[in-house]
């Protein structure tokens, strides 16, 4: 695949999605949707607030990772690529489900079912694979990666581009000139829509969300495609300038679409699953996929005019967000679960774990990176003797961007939120 430009706008669009990431999973303790832990003051004030990001910042995210993968490739075999990738990636999620993650499923299981055991004895149940946790039909599985299933979609999906690249050859190198001179103008903004919309109307009610991998495949179709477009047209400088120039277009359709979703997800179930609205889901669906597109493409149309340049904070924080997202979840559930005694209001109560998940997860980085056993855990590779962080090869870098030194050169939880 072609190389072009540093991309530094998209290490930026990263670090900031991942900050999103953390005020996201904040919130989902204070709304009604289902999350491992809830708030007694839960409710719907912040919804529209969710709504604004819940659509398309994952997809954003496998988009950019396909954006590196596409990189990676220009510079290393596929062979090398899917051996390097499979231990930068599956270390950390390992890791994560057997240490990082099983706090949340503790407190979930405190909170929802009453557990009165510790959590020595809850680990034995969850690394033995217990099913007995249960509210009717719906029961916990343990082992589990809740957040972290990003890293296993994110290894899978490049397993899957490194073996066609490998089987394609050099016929590879044609694909992205085609995406690029097809997706110009008012089709940037309207066809990738399409196979959203496409991919919702077959998939999503017969395979709804469930992170679970196997027979995820609406997730697939969704995901899986923006981590091919992302790859496909990494090496498309005209193509990120046509995002810069219809920036104001695509965010008055972000914005429309997302009041739209608003009063959509506003509606009481019963009205919502009437026969007088039945007529109009499938539109609504169509709304949906629009917003989940166009806010991406407003995001890098305003991060590409706005955010283009290198700095030294770029190249610590683009080593640092990985570890973080491992983190920031466990830390957040475990906080408000602790914090609930003290009865703050809400909203100091958010700011304190926003503040203190950040703080936490900042300082656990700034051991785990002068540590050489524990970097590999949290995705982390060798840092180069005499290097410093700047050299440092980041596995946030070396899976969403060919490495921590450099740009990108021209990757949740199992609760309901709405899709």
């Amino acid at each position: 695949m072609h190389n072009t430009q540093r991309l530094y706008f998209l290490d930026w669009i990263r670090i900031i999605a991942f900050l999103v990431l953390i005020l996201y999973h904040t919130g989902m303790y204070y709304v009604t949707w289902d999350w491992h832990v809830k708030s007694p003051d839960a409710g719907h004030a912040i919804e529209p607030l969710m709504i604004l990001s819940a659509p398309w910042r994952l997809g954003l995210l496998f988009m950019i990772s396909g954006v590196a993968t596409a990189f990676m490739l220009g510079k290393l075999k596929a062979g090398t690529l899917i051996v390097q990738r499979s231990w930068r990636l599956l270390v950390p999620l390992v890791f994560g489900m057997l240490v990082i993650v099983p706090p949340q499923s503790y407190f979930e299981v405190v909170e929802k079912l009453a557990y009165q055991g510790g959590y020595g004895d809850f680990l034995k149940l969850y690394v033995t694979g217990y099913r007995g946790f249960c509210r009717g039909d719906d029961c916990l599985s343990m082992p589990t990666w809740n957040h972290l299933w990003f890293v296993a979609y994110l290894w899978v999906y490049t397993m899957i581009f490194g073996i066609v690249a490998w089987l394609a050859g050099s016929r590879l190198a044609r694909w992205p000139d085609l995406a690029g001179r097809v997706l110009g103008g008012w089709k940037l903004v309207l066809l990738p829509v399409i196979l959203l919309v496409a991919a919702r109307f077959i998939l999503s009610e017969k395979y709804p969300s469930t992170h679970a991998l196997f027979g995820d495949w609406y997730n697939h179709a969704q995901y899986f495609y923006l981590f091919v477009l992302g790859a496909l047209l990494a090496s498309q400088r005209r193509v990120w300038q046509e995002a810069d120039r219809l920036r104001w277009t695509s965010l008055g359709l972000w914005l429309g679409s997302w009041a739209i979703l608003v009063v959509c997800y506003s509606m009481p179930h019963e009205l919502m699953h009437s026969a007088a609205v039945a007529p109009w889901r499938p539109l609504m669906g169509a709304i949906y996929c629009l917003n989940q597109w166009v806010a991406i493409l407003t995001v890098c149309g305003y991060a590409h005019r706005h955010v283009a340049g290198d700095s030294a904070p770029r190249r610590y924080l683009t080593e640092t967000v990985f570890p973080v997202y491992i983190l920031h979840q466990t830390l957040i559930v475990t906080m408000a679960h602790w914090l609930k005694p003290v009865k703050l209001a809400p909203v100091t109560e958010g700011a304190v774990l926003v503040i203190l998940t950040v703080t936490i997860s900042f300082g656990v980085f700034e051991l785990v990176r002068r540590v050489a056993l524990l970097r590999p855990l949290f995705g982390l590779g060798r840092e180069r003797p005499g290097a410093g962080s700047r050299q440092a090869d980041s596995a946030v870098s070396a899976s969403l961007s060919p490495a921590s030194a450099s740009s990108v050169t021209a990757p949740a939880s199992s609760a309901a939120t709405p899709a």
